[in-house]
């Protein structure tokens, strides 16, 4: 069993580390999606804190035998869910670098092409170079 002073410690730990998350998450420091797991995490954390019954009744209820394995099987599951969470959010973002590099990419061949093309137009015509630059320059940026 929990002794009382180990209970408010840990009840104090963990509305401090909630607070600092608000904090942080009103200050735009994280976003909310990325949030949620932690909130949940603590949450959790903090009804087995203050009721210390229930983690030996879920234990039970499972059928590990010893609340100390319930506590390493949990804090295994909470860390799992938060390794998937940051990889889905990796992913999804890897693959927005990927289609804005190839969008860049395309955006720079059709700048370079433009630009050769106005040159030439230019050196045919004797026009300046830079009002035709700026002229295709416009004109991307408008499509």
């Amino acid at each position: 069993m929990m002794s009382f002073r180990l209970q408010i410690i840990l009840v104090v730990i963990l509305l401090t580390a909630l607070a600092v998350i608000i904090a942080m998450l009103k200050k735009r420091t994280l976003d909310l999606k990325y949030v949620l797991v932690w909130l949940f995490c603590l949450v959790v954390l903090l009804v087995f804190s203050i009721f210390p019954g229930t983690m030996t009744k879920l234990a039970r209820f499972i059928g590990i035998y010893s609340p100390v394995n319930m506590i390493f099987f949990l804090g295994f599951l909470l860390a799992v869910t938060i390794i998937f969470t940051l990889t889905v959010s990796l992913s999804r973002t890897t693959g927005k670098v990927r289609k804005l590099a190839q969008m860049m990419a395309l955006e720079n061949d059709t700048w370079e092409k433009e630009t050769k093309a106005a040159e030439t137009k230019a050196a045919e015509t004797g026009a300046g170079v830079n009002a035709d630059h700026e002229q295709a320059h416009e004109e991307l940026h408008l499509q």
